[in-house]
Order: C-alpha cells, then sequence, then structure tokens
C-alpha cells in the first residue's frame, strides 16, 4: 500500500492510502523522495483555488525522486535513474502555445493543482516532463530545484545585468532565490524583510538587507545608489506594501518584475511610471532552460539548498507541517518525505 497527502477542504489535509496509474505510453512511474511545499500549496490549504482544485487532491510540485518503472516508448530512462520534474502539461494548440510560450499555456495543466501531484509514494507523469538529475546531488536539496527554477525564470524576465542594483521586496524562499541568483549574475542586491529570521538567514547567506518596520527603504536605496534609484526591483511579498516600495525605489527606466500573487487589484503609482519610464514585467513559472540552469545552480553549490531547508517531516506529518508554516516565524522551507523511512537523502 502506498500513501498520499491529500487536500479535502478548507483547512484539511488528509493522508489516505493511493495507487498511482500504471505507466501508458510516453509515461513514468516515480517514488517521490522529498516534495517542498510552496506559497500556492498553502494557498490550496486555505481554500483560496476551490474554483481550480478539484477535491479530493494530492498536492505537490517541488520534488525530487527516482524512476520506478517506465511505459512504452519511453526512451533514454530507466528505472534508478534521479529526476526532478518540470510540473506543467500544455496542449501545443492554443495561441500562447503557437507563440512558444508553451510555459503559459491558456488551457495549462500545472500538474499538482489541475492534476494529481507528488505528495505521495508513487507518482506517475509524462516523461517528457522529468529533468535529470546528477547523481552527487542529494535528493532533498534537489527539491529545491523547481523554486529555484522559477528565481532563474524571474532574473531573466527582469533581465538583470552585471553590476546593476536590484532590490527584492519580500524574503521568503523565492525572494531569497532571486537574491542569490541575481547575485550569481553579477548584480548588487538587497533584500527588503520584515521577518527578523529571514533576514538574519540571509544575512549568514552573505545578502544584505533591510527592514521596512525600522528604515526608510526609498532613502536607503538613494543614498544606496547615489540618488540614482534601483535598476530593478523584484514584488515578493504579495502586500500592498511591498508594490509600493518596490515602485518607489526604482530609478529612471527601471523595471518591476511581479513575482508575488496578489489575490486582488492594487493600486499602483501610475506617475512614477510615466515620470521615470518604468516597465513592468510579469514573471510565472519557467521553462526547461530554466531548470536545467537551477539543477546546475543547486548541484554547485551557488544556491546553498541545504541552508534554506527549515526541516524534513514524514509524509504522516504533512498536515502539521501546513499549519506550521502558515503560523510563519523561524520557518523557511519544509520538505515532506515520502520514502518509507529507510533510505536516506542521497538514495
Amino acid at each position: 500500500m502506498t500513501l498520499a497527502v491529500r487536500y479535502t477542504s478548507a483547512r484539511t489535509l488528509d493522508t489516505a492510502p493511493a495507487t498511482a496509474p500504471e505507466p501508458g505510453p510516453g509515461e513514468v512511474e516515480l517514488a517521490p523522495a522529498y516534495v517542498g511545499i510552496c506559497g500556492t500549496d498553502l494557498h490550496i490549504f486555505h481554500g483560496d483555488m476551490d474554483t481550480r482544485v478539484a477535491a479530493p487532491a494530492v498536492l505537490g510540485h517541488e520534488m525530487a525522486g527516482r524512476i520506478v518503472r517506465v511505459g512504452p516508448g519511453v526512451e533514454g530512462w530507466r528505472p534508478g535513474d534521479a529526476v526532478t520534474v518540470m510540473p506543467l502539461r500544455w496542449d501545443d494548440t492554443c495561441p500562447a502555445c503557437r507563440a512558444g510560450h508553451q510555459h503559459i499555456c491558456q488551457h495549462l495543466d500545472f500538474i499538482g493543482i489541475d492534476s494529481p501531484g507528488a505528495m505521495q509514494q508513487r507518482w506517475t507523469v509524462p516523461a517528457s516532463t522529468l529533468i535529470r538529475l546528477p547523481g552527487t546531488l542529494p535528493l532533498d536539496q534537489a527539491a529545491l530545484v523547481e523554486p529555484t527554477a522559477v528565481a532563474v525564470h524571474d532574473v531573466g524576465r527582469a533581465a538583470v545585468k552585471e553590476g546593476e542594483k536590484v532590490v527584492v521586496v519580500g524574503g521568503g524562499p523565492v525572494g531569497i532565490l532571486i537574491a542569490l541568483v541575481a547575485r550569481a549574475a553579477g548584480a548588487e542586491v538587497r533584500v527588503v524583510e520584515l521577518n527578523a529570521h529571514r533576514r538574519l538567514l540571509a544575512e549568514e547567506l552573505g545578502l544584505s538587507t533591510w527592514d521596512p518596520a525600522t528604515a526608510d527603504i526609498t532613502a536607503l536605496v538613494q543614498r544606496w545608489t547615489g540618488e540614482a534609484g534601483a535598476d530593478v526591483a523584484f514584488e515578493v511579498s504579495g502586500a500592498a506594501g511591498g508594490v509600493d516600495t518596490a515602485v518607489d525605489v526604482l530609478g529612471v527606466r527601471g523595471r518591476l518584475c511581479l513575482v508575488a500573487i496578489h489575490p486582488r487589484p492594487r493600486e499602483i503609482n501610475l506617475h512614477r511610471f510615466f515620470w521615470r519610464e518604468l516597465s513592468l514585467v510579469g514573471a510565472r513559472l519557467y521553462d526547461r532552460g530554466d531548470f536545467e540552469r537551477a539543477v546546475t545552480l543547486v548541484a554547485d553549490g551557488t544556491i546553498p539548498a541545504q541552508r534554506l531547508i527549515t526541516k524534513i517531516v514524514p509524509l504522516t506529518e504533512a498536515p502539521a507541517a501546513f499549519e506550521a508554516l502558515e503560523s510563519g516565524g523561524d520557518v523557511m522551507k519544509i520538505l515532506v518525505d515520502c520514502t518509507d523511512g529507510t533510505r536516506g537523502a542521497a538514495v
């Protein structure tokens, strides 16, 4: 018998027996080892996505594991291979796909939201979603490849260049990853974050931080940039105040990259956009190139994945882990161990 974590209704998860479909043509069966809990999973847990998520729903899309079986016609993969999954299925027929933007397909199946996810002991997915992992990369650290791919895509959308001044508003897991990826691209980075624990972790990773509760962020940016303003700001907080900060810190022709999911419309200072000729870009998901770059960054230590993992819990304790993340505090990234307890992180 295998187990899965299922969302059943608002603020209710259970752990129930599950059977993964036998892999059909072009499919593989995986044994997920570690699955991260992300902000989208929390939105589902809160019931905010009930119009999209059909309960009972198996959650999870930040994962690493191994192939168990391959279906007919699958080539280049074999049981035992270490993999992560780019959890996207697109139709290849809609206008977005025809324009080459399959990752934002107009009929996108985001696996783990629109279809069963990785928080189970066996998981059947299209072989086309697989991303190979280096054999030397521990699977717990590899579970952070997916959010790192998000950060790679975000930094790419903002076209961050070497020597630019970058402000990241929001120092949660994705904000920290964006800061690290931007730094790897040669940018000078500052992270704006209210939570003291998150600021401390960022500083331990060599990032400079500012506390908006005790400092005038715009004034600090002006001093930092010689009155020019930042070249790029990333809004990762999801808060109205974060939007204001991200706009206010930008210099002439600065770029604002919107990363956070804002559940309701926000007021924005359009006069500032006019006066300084600012640009706003959205950043959603990733493509295969982003994922492959993320694998490299995690594997070579540019992304210190182990430092971002607060704790690992067994699959049966996943419901409690959601509540711990919801409370904030000193929690950064929690992984769910989907193994039977007999395998280590590097299996």
